[in-house]
């Protein structure tokens, strides 16, 4: 899955309007990527580019990112060069993946000077380089040096290069003979794949599509090819090409059967049969918006997190070892009862026992079979204080296995615990959610507390959905939001769900002294079993009640409560159901 040539022609096209805009505003949300905010007199927009190894793109965009308190030494740099300037052209060279944005800027000395942006779109190659008005790099957002490729330098003050291109078609000018020349004369292959060789800018969805269309669902190698089969390709690729020129896309993404998404393309695709869903949107940058915001929200939060990640980990690893082995302690403590009987037997006959004795063989009268047994002595104590010995054993046994017990107890909960917050930290989507746990794993006593400039950030309210008989939902974004959420915000006659024995957030339906609806309750846990661990399974049990019969034990962690006088219900997970029910 890529952003091919052919596709990103669609997004200079789409994205031309911008010519003339200036730059308001430039801001770096992750590492490898930039959004520089325009001012036309239709509006504000916002063009976002990627130089993310698996999500490398340029569109505009309407998802609302969090912008860093601290800006990146790149974005600085960019807002130093391009800041305030217009924008005076977009370019790109062929079916070629890199866009080139021209700029034009005043610099220090008050001169107007062209800045070009370099926007390359090519896998784990891509990047973003300031190019000054002689070609020369002022800097990028991925430096390559000699070490990483020989080839071709990426460095402040070098001169820039185009990466290597080998000679391919562009399909929007070639012609049809030089289309089939060219494919004859191509090292026989499956069809597909020699097209890819044959023309610049197509991704293997698009090859495919075309030889799909070419042999009618049939394989087909380039050496079998007829005039009826170019007859045909040509009439897709024409096809392809008015498209493309003349704005008739049809911006298609393909999920498969589960919801999951697969691909997406500029024309309709139809290779795939039964096999795969297909859904359209109005523009290219409205797909690439759809189709990665959710990716790119999972990894950037992973970024953020990612020390979060690794804390909780380590914890989990830290209290599972601790719990086996006071697990294996406690198993030691079961012979207690053998340490008494000893003890017993020995009492009963002291008189048998000298000091110097190494064992002492006695019956056990204790058992009706009377068996002999044969008890070990310490030849240094006396015969009361090997008696003694076994008794304290015992007890040790006895104190040992109540305090066990308790640690083993604590030390589940402690895992429950660890696992409703690493629960919590994989469904945060703003700074904001991963500050609020960072604060509850403060508080709590797991890392050092936090030092905040200025006023502490208030936490977001709970997430709200609006179920379809008009019921308010609410979901605990985490463990204190959830102890919130379930014993203050809470009346006595709304209800409360929580999946079975999952972690997961509290959820609450708002029934103001009414009886909502079984469609209300379903939908609720739907909510719940979406917004819990497992969120991907195909059925999950969700426990219900009303919030009076839900008390919190004392001392227990965040998020800990008991619950009575519920009901069990099996739902499976809906995602889109979720977020069509929530409120924006």
């Amino acid at each position: 899955m890529a952003l091919d040539g052919a596709f990103l022609y669609a997004i200079k096209s789409e994205t031309e309007f911008l010519i003339g805009a200036r730059v308001e505003k430039v801001y770096q949300p992750s590492r490898d990527e930039i959004i520089i905010g325009f001012r036309t007199r239709q509006g504000a927009y916002k063009l976002l580019i990627s130089a993310n190894a698996n999500n490398s793109r340029v569109h505009i965009t309407k998802i609302p990112v969090d912008n860093p308190k601290t800006p990146p030494m790149f974005c600085m740099l960019l807002r130093k060069h391009i800041g305030g300037g217009k924008l005076v052209d977009i370019r790109q060279d062929g079916l070629e993946r890199i866009l080139y944005l021209d700029f034009e800027c005043v610099n220090e000395l008050g001169d107007i000077v062209t800045i070009t942006l370099a926007c390359e779109i090519m896998g784990r190659c891509s990047n973003l380089v300031i190019i000054s008005q002689d070609g020369r790099i002022i800097d990028s957002i991925k430096r390559v040096d000699p070490e990483m490729s020989r080839e071709r330098i990426i460095l402040p003050n070098t001169r820039y290069q185009l990466p290597p291109r080998e000679e391919r078609l562009n399909f929007l000018t070639a012609d049809k003979n030089t289309i089939a020349n060219r494919i004859k004369s191509a090292e026989s292959g499956e069809l597909s794949k020699v097209l890819i060789k044959v023309f610049e800018g197509i991704s293997p969805i698009l090859a495919r599509e075309w030889a799909y269309y070419t042999s009618k669902g049939e394989y087909l190698k380039s050496s079998e090819i007829t005039p009826e089969h170019i007859n045909r390709l040509m009439l897709k690729i024409e096809k392809s090409r008015d498209m493309l020129l003349n704005n008739k896309c049809c911006f298609t993404v393909l999920k498969d059967n589960d919801g999951i998404l697969k691909d997406f393309s500029f024309i309709n695709i139809q290779q795939y049969g039964n096999l795969m869903q297909t859904c359209e949107y109005n523009s290219a940058s409205e797909l690439l918006d759809a189709f990665y915001a959710q990716r790119d929200l999972a990894v950037r939060m992973k970024q953020r997190a990612n020390d979060l990640f690794k804390l909780l980990v380590n914890l989990t690893e830290r209290i599972s070892r601790r719990i086996a082995v006071q697990s294996e302690e406690l198993e030691q403590c079961g012979k207690r009862d053998i340490y008494k009987l000893y003890g017993d037997l020995l009492s009963a006959e002291i008189y048998k026992i000298h000091k110097g004795d190494e064992f002492l063989l006695t019956h056990n009268f204790y058992d009706e079979s009377c068996p002999e047994i044969k008890i070990k002595l310490d030849s240094m104590k006396t015969p009361s204080q090997n008696i003694q010995h076994y008794y304290n054993e015992y007890k040790k046994c006895a104190v040992a296995e109540k305090k066990l017990t308790e640690q083993i107890e604590k030390g589940r909960e402690e895992l429950q615990y660890i696992d409703s917050v690493f629960d919590a930290l994989t469904r945060a989507s703003t700074e904001n959610e991963i500050t609020q746990l960072r604060l509850e794993l403060s508080e709590q006593g797991y890392i050092k507390s936090l030092f905040q400039k200025g006023k502490p950030e208030k936490s977001l309210p709970p997430i709200e959905y609006k179920s379809s008989d008009g019921f308010t939902i609410l979901v605990g974004r985490n463990n204190i939001q959830n102890d919130r959420l379930s014993l203050k915000l809470a009346e006595k006659s709304d209800i409360w769900l929580h999946t079975q024995l999952i972690t997961g957030s509290h959820v609450l339906i708002l029934t103001d002294g009414e009886t909502p609806p079984d469609r209300t309750v379903e939908e609720a846990c739907i909510i719940a079993s979406v917004n819990s661990r497992g969120k991907d399974s195909n059925l999950v049990p969700v426990d219900y009640c009303l919030a009076k019969y839900v008390k919190k034990p004392s001392g227990a962690k965040p998020g800990k409560v008991i619950f009575t006088n519920y009901k069990t219900a099996f739902v499976r997970p809906d995602t889109e159901l979720a977020e069509r029910l929530r409120v924006k």
